[in-house]
Protein backbone atom coordinates (compact mmCIF):
# COMPACT_ATOMS: atom_id res chain seq x y z
CA UNK A 1 0.00 0.00 0.00
CA UNK A 2 1.54 3.29 -1.13
CA UNK A 3 0.96 6.25 1.23
CA UNK A 4 1.76 9.90 0.53
CA UNK A 5 2.76 11.82 3.68
CA UNK A 6 3.79 15.48 4.03
CA UNK A 7 6.54 15.22 6.65
CA UNK A 8 9.75 13.17 6.87
CA UNK A 9 8.91 12.26 10.47
CA UNK A 10 5.79 10.49 9.16
CA UNK A 11 7.84 8.62 6.61
CA UNK A 12 10.05 7.45 9.46
CA UNK A 13 7.10 6.40 11.65
CA UNK A 14 5.36 4.43 8.89
CA UNK A 15 7.91 1.67 8.45
CA UNK A 16 5.08 -0.85 8.50
CA UNK A 17 5.17 -4.20 6.66
CA UNK A 18 3.31 -3.84 3.36
CA UNK A 19 3.36 -0.02 3.49
CA UNK A 20 5.46 2.22 1.25
CA UNK A 21 5.50 5.75 2.69
CA UNK A 22 6.36 8.44 0.13
CA UNK A 23 7.25 12.02 1.08
CA UNK A 24 4.94 14.39 -0.81
CA UNK A 25 3.44 17.67 0.33
CA UNK A 26 0.35 19.05 -1.34
CA UNK A 27 2.04 22.48 -1.48
CA UNK A 28 5.02 21.22 -3.47
CA UNK A 29 3.82 19.99 -6.85
CA UNK A 30 1.81 17.43 -8.79
CA UNK A 31 1.21 14.14 -6.93
CA UNK A 32 2.48 10.65 -7.68
CA UNK A 33 0.11 7.68 -7.70
CA UNK A 34 -0.86 6.30 -4.28
CA UNK A 35 -3.48 4.33 -2.37
CA UNK A 36 -3.64 6.68 0.62
CA UNK A 37 -3.03 10.40 1.06
CA UNK A 38 -2.19 11.88 4.46
CA UNK A 39 -2.27 15.65 4.09
CA UNK A 40 -2.50 19.03 5.70
CA UNK A 41 -4.57 21.86 4.23
CA UNK A 42 -2.70 23.48 1.30
CA UNK A 43 -1.47 27.02 1.80
CA UNK A 44 -2.66 28.02 -1.67
CA UNK A 45 -6.36 27.19 -2.27
CA UNK A 46 -5.58 26.45 -5.94
CA UNK A 47 -3.56 23.42 -4.82
CA UNK A 48 -6.61 21.70 -3.33
CA UNK A 49 -7.47 20.17 -6.70
CA UNK A 50 -4.28 18.10 -6.54
CA UNK A 51 -6.14 15.64 -4.31
CA UNK A 52 -8.31 14.66 -7.27
CA UNK A 53 -5.27 14.00 -9.48
CA UNK A 54 -3.81 11.12 -7.43
CA UNK A 55 -4.09 7.97 -9.53
CA UNK A 56 -5.31 4.93 -7.60
CA UNK A 57 -6.40 6.90 -4.53
CA UNK A 58 -8.68 5.04 -2.09
CA UNK A 59 -8.47 6.98 1.16
CA UNK A 60 -7.61 10.51 2.33
CA UNK A 61 -6.68 11.21 5.95
CA UNK A 62 -6.56 14.87 6.99
CA UNK A 63 -4.19 16.25 9.61
CA UNK A 64 -6.98 18.54 10.84
CA UNK A 65 -10.60 18.45 11.94
CA UNK A 66 -11.95 20.64 9.14
CA UNK A 67 -12.58 18.79 5.89
CA UNK A 68 -14.86 21.07 3.87
CA UNK A 69 -12.00 22.23 1.65
CA UNK A 70 -11.38 18.77 0.20
CA UNK A 71 -14.94 17.66 -0.60
CA UNK A 72 -15.21 19.32 -4.00
CA UNK A 73 -12.00 17.61 -5.15
CA UNK A 74 -12.55 14.12 -3.75
CA UNK A 75 -13.76 11.37 -6.10
CA UNK A 76 -16.97 9.70 -4.92
CA UNK A 77 -15.31 6.35 -4.26
CA UNK A 78 -12.54 7.75 -2.04
CA UNK A 79 -13.01 7.49 1.74
CA UNK A 80 -12.20 10.42 4.03
CA UNK A 81 -11.13 10.66 7.68
CA UNK A 82 -9.96 13.51 9.90
CA UNK A 83 -7.91 14.08 13.04
CA UNK A 84 -10.73 14.49 15.52
CA UNK A 85 -9.35 14.23 19.05
CA UNK A 86 -5.88 15.53 18.19
CA UNK A 87 -6.59 19.18 17.40
CA UNK A 88 -9.16 20.41 19.92
CA UNK A 89 -6.89 21.21 22.87
CA UNK A 90 -4.37 23.32 20.96
CA UNK A 91 -7.16 25.26 19.22
CA UNK A 92 -8.95 25.94 22.50
CA UNK A 93 -5.71 27.08 24.11
CA UNK A 94 -5.06 29.52 21.27
CA UNK A 95 -8.62 30.80 21.52
CA UNK A 96 -8.07 31.65 25.18
CA UNK A 97 -4.81 33.40 24.27
CA UNK A 98 -6.64 35.56 21.71
CA UNK A 99 -9.39 36.43 24.18
CA UNK A 100 -7.02 37.40 26.98
CA UNK A 101 -4.67 39.34 24.68
CA UNK A 102 -7.59 41.39 23.37
CA UNK A 103 -9.41 41.96 26.65
CA UNK A 104 -6.23 42.87 28.55
CA UNK A 105 -5.00 45.18 25.75
CA UNK A 106 -1.69 43.34 25.22
CA UNK A 107 -1.08 44.85 21.74
CA UNK A 108 -1.45 48.33 23.27
CA UNK A 109 0.81 47.35 26.17
CA UNK A 110 3.45 46.14 23.73
CA UNK A 111 3.23 49.41 21.84
CA UNK A 112 3.82 51.29 25.12
CA UNK A 113 6.80 49.02 25.78
CA UNK A 114 8.35 49.91 22.42
CA UNK A 115 7.80 53.57 23.28
CA UNK A 116 9.36 53.03 26.74
CA UNK A 117 6.20 54.56 28.19
CA UNK A 118 5.10 53.47 31.67
CA UNK A 119 1.41 54.29 31.14
CA UNK A 120 -1.00 52.12 33.09
CA UNK A 121 -3.95 50.68 31.21
CA UNK A 122 -7.42 49.86 32.49
CA UNK A 123 -8.91 46.92 30.61
CA UNK A 124 -11.91 44.63 30.37
CA UNK A 125 -11.83 41.11 31.79
CA UNK A 126 -13.03 37.59 31.11
CA UNK A 127 -13.96 37.43 34.79
CA UNK A 128 -17.59 38.52 35.05
CA UNK A 129 -18.22 38.59 31.30
CA UNK A 130 -21.16 37.05 29.47
CA UNK A 131 -19.75 34.64 26.85
CA UNK A 132 -21.48 33.02 23.87
CA UNK A 133 -19.78 30.07 22.14
CA UNK A 134 -21.02 29.27 18.62
CA UNK A 135 -20.45 25.54 18.11
CA UNK A 136 -20.21 22.97 20.89
CA UNK A 137 -18.40 20.17 19.09
CA UNK A 138 -14.94 19.07 20.12
CA UNK A 139 -13.33 22.50 19.81
CA UNK A 140 -16.24 24.44 21.31
CA UNK A 141 -16.48 22.08 24.27
CA UNK A 142 -12.72 22.34 24.89
CA UNK A 143 -13.02 26.14 24.83
CA UNK A 144 -15.88 26.09 27.33
CA UNK A 145 -13.87 23.95 29.74
CA UNK A 146 -11.00 26.45 29.60
CA UNK A 147 -13.32 29.42 30.09
CA UNK A 148 -14.76 28.15 33.37
CA UNK A 149 -11.72 28.80 35.64
CA UNK A 150 -11.76 32.48 34.62
CA UNK A 151 -15.19 32.87 36.26
CA UNK A 152 -17.24 34.47 33.50
CA UNK A 153 -20.69 35.53 34.62
CA UNK A 154 -22.29 33.14 32.14
CA UNK A 155 -21.34 30.81 29.29
CA UNK A 156 -23.97 29.90 26.70
CA UNK A 157 -23.42 27.49 23.83
CA UNK A 158 -25.10 27.69 20.44
CA UNK A 159 -25.68 24.64 18.24
CA UNK A 160 -28.20 23.14 15.84
CA UNK A 161 -30.33 21.83 18.72
CA UNK A 162 -30.95 23.17 22.23
CA UNK A 163 -29.72 21.06 25.16
CA UNK A 164 -27.64 21.15 28.32
CA UNK A 165 -24.00 20.04 28.38
CA UNK A 166 -20.95 19.92 30.66
CA UNK A 167 -22.62 20.08 34.03
CA UNK A 168 -25.19 22.76 33.35
CA UNK A 169 -24.03 24.80 30.35
CA UNK A 170 -27.11 25.86 28.40
CA UNK A 171 -26.99 25.33 24.64
CA UNK A 172 -29.40 27.44 22.60
CA UNK A 173 -30.63 26.58 19.11
CA UNK A 174 -28.82 28.58 16.42
CA UNK A 175 -32.20 29.94 15.28
CA UNK A 176 -32.36 31.85 18.58
CA UNK A 177 -28.78 33.13 18.67
CA UNK A 178 -29.83 36.75 18.02
CA UNK A 179 -31.54 36.83 21.43
CA UNK A 180 -28.17 36.29 23.14
CA UNK A 181 -26.14 38.94 21.34
CA UNK A 182 -27.28 42.17 23.03
CA UNK A 183 -25.98 40.97 26.42
CA UNK A 184 -22.81 39.13 25.30
CA UNK A 185 -19.44 40.79 25.92
CA UNK A 186 -17.63 37.98 24.08
CA UNK A 187 -18.84 35.94 21.09
CA UNK A 188 -16.65 32.99 20.07
CA UNK A 189 -17.03 31.18 16.75
CA UNK A 190 -15.92 27.55 16.75
CA UNK A 191 -18.19 26.42 13.91
CA UNK A 192 -17.23 24.46 10.80
CA UNK A 193 -17.68 26.03 7.38
CA UNK A 194 -20.84 24.66 5.77
CA UNK A 195 -23.48 26.13 3.44
CA UNK A 196 -25.53 26.84 6.58
CA UNK A 197 -22.75 28.74 8.39
CA UNK A 198 -21.45 30.66 5.36
CA UNK A 199 -21.82 34.35 6.23
CA UNK A 200 -23.73 33.55 9.43
CA UNK A 201 -21.99 36.41 11.24
CA UNK A 202 -23.03 39.19 8.92
CA UNK A 203 -24.36 42.72 9.26
CA UNK A 204 -27.61 41.73 10.97
CA UNK A 205 -25.73 39.53 13.45
CA UNK A 206 -23.20 42.27 14.26
CA UNK A 207 -25.89 44.94 14.53
CA UNK A 208 -27.34 42.97 17.44
CA UNK A 209 -24.02 42.70 19.27
CA UNK A 210 -23.51 45.13 22.14
CA UNK A 211 -21.13 48.06 21.85
CA UNK A 212 -17.57 47.09 22.75
CA UNK A 213 -18.16 43.35 22.34
CA UNK A 214 -15.31 41.07 21.28
CA UNK A 215 -15.80 38.70 18.32
CA UNK A 216 -13.38 35.75 18.26
CA UNK A 217 -13.08 33.35 15.33
CA UNK A 218 -11.19 30.05 15.54
CA UNK A 219 -13.69 28.30 13.26
CA UNK A 220 -13.47 29.23 9.59
CA UNK A 221 -13.05 32.61 7.92
CA UNK A 222 -16.10 32.59 5.60
CA UNK A 223 -18.47 32.33 8.58
CA UNK A 224 -17.86 36.05 9.16
CA UNK A 225 -18.76 38.62 6.51
CA UNK A 226 -15.42 40.43 6.32
CA UNK A 227 -16.67 43.69 4.83
CA UNK A 228 -19.31 44.05 7.53
CA UNK A 229 -16.73 43.33 10.24
CA UNK A 230 -14.30 45.92 8.90
CA UNK A 231 -17.01 48.58 9.08
CA UNK A 232 -17.70 47.74 12.72
CA UNK A 233 -14.00 47.77 13.58
CA UNK A 234 -13.39 51.08 11.85
CA UNK A 235 -16.13 52.73 13.90
CA UNK A 236 -14.66 51.23 17.07
CA UNK A 237 -17.99 49.67 18.05
CA UNK A 238 -16.71 46.07 18.02
CA UNK A 239 -13.37 44.36 18.59
CA UNK A 240 -12.15 41.15 16.98
CA UNK A 241 -9.55 38.43 17.49
CA UNK A 242 -9.18 36.19 14.45
CA UNK A 243 -7.15 33.07 13.75
CA UNK A 244 -9.00 32.57 10.46
CA UNK A 245 -10.03 35.12 7.85
CA UNK A 246 -11.84 35.46 4.55
CA UNK A 247 -9.95 35.60 2.25
CA UNK A 248 -7.19 33.33 3.48
CA UNK A 249 -4.28 33.77 3.28
CA UNK A 250 -5.04 37.44 3.95
CA UNK A 251 -3.46 39.44 1.11
CA UNK A 252 -0.89 42.16 1.68
CA UNK A 253 -2.65 45.51 1.88
CA UNK A 254 -6.04 44.08 2.94
CA UNK A 255 -8.00 46.47 5.17
CA UNK A 256 -8.39 43.85 7.89
CA UNK A 257 -4.63 43.85 8.65
CA UNK A 258 -4.72 47.33 10.14
CA UNK A 259 -8.33 47.55 11.29
CA UNK A 260 -8.48 49.08 14.78
CA UNK A 261 -9.22 46.75 17.68
CA UNK A 262 -8.36 43.63 15.70
CA UNK A 263 -5.81 40.92 16.53
CA UNK A 264 -4.96 38.52 13.69
CA UNK A 265 -2.97 35.30 13.83
CA UNK A 266 -2.27 33.32 10.62
CA UNK A 267 -4.44 30.20 11.13
CA UNK A 268 -1.97 28.86 13.69
CA UNK A 269 -4.22 27.62 16.49
CA UNK A 270 -3.14 24.02 15.95
CA UNK A 271 0.52 24.76 15.36
CA UNK A 272 2.15 23.28 18.46
CA UNK A 273 4.64 20.48 18.96
CA UNK A 274 2.02 18.55 20.93
CA UNK A 275 -0.43 18.84 18.06
CA UNK A 276 2.13 17.48 15.58
CA UNK A 277 2.84 14.55 17.91
CA UNK A 278 -0.84 13.71 18.34
CA UNK A 279 -1.82 13.98 14.66
CA UNK A 280 1.25 11.97 13.66
CA UNK A 281 0.36 9.17 16.07
CA UNK A 282 -3.20 9.13 14.73
CA UNK A 283 -2.06 9.15 11.08
CA UNK A 284 0.28 6.21 11.72
CA UNK A 285 -2.52 4.32 13.46
CA UNK A 286 -4.84 5.00 10.51
CA UNK A 287 -2.32 3.58 8.05
CA UNK A 288 -1.85 0.50 10.23
CA UNK A 289 -5.61 -0.08 10.26
CA UNK A 290 -5.96 0.46 6.51
CA UNK A 291 -3.03 -1.81 5.67
CA UNK A 292 -4.53 -4.63 7.74
CA UNK A 293 -8.01 -4.25 6.24
CA UNK A 294 -9.60 -2.83 9.39
CA UNK A 295 -11.99 0.10 9.64
CA UNK A 296 -10.14 3.39 10.15
CA UNK A 297 -10.99 5.92 12.83
CA UNK A 298 -12.87 9.19 12.39
CA UNK A 299 -14.50 8.38 9.08
CA UNK A 300 -16.21 11.43 7.64
CA UNK A 301 -17.53 9.49 4.68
Amino acid sequence: MRVLVPWQSLVDSMQIPGVEPVLWNINDGEPPAADVLVTERPLDPSHRMRVGRIAGLKHVHLLSIGYEWVLDHLPEDVALSNSKGAVEDSTAEHCLALILASLRELPRAYQLQTEESWSRLWTSSLHGSNVVVLGVGGVGTAIIERLKPFKPAKITGVASTARTINGGIDVVSIENVHQLLPSAEIVICALPHTPQTQGLIGKEFMDRMRDGALLVNVGRGPIIATAALIKELETGRLRAALDVTDPEPLPVGHALWNAPGCIITPHMAGNTGQFVELVSELATRQVQLLSSGQTPLNLVR
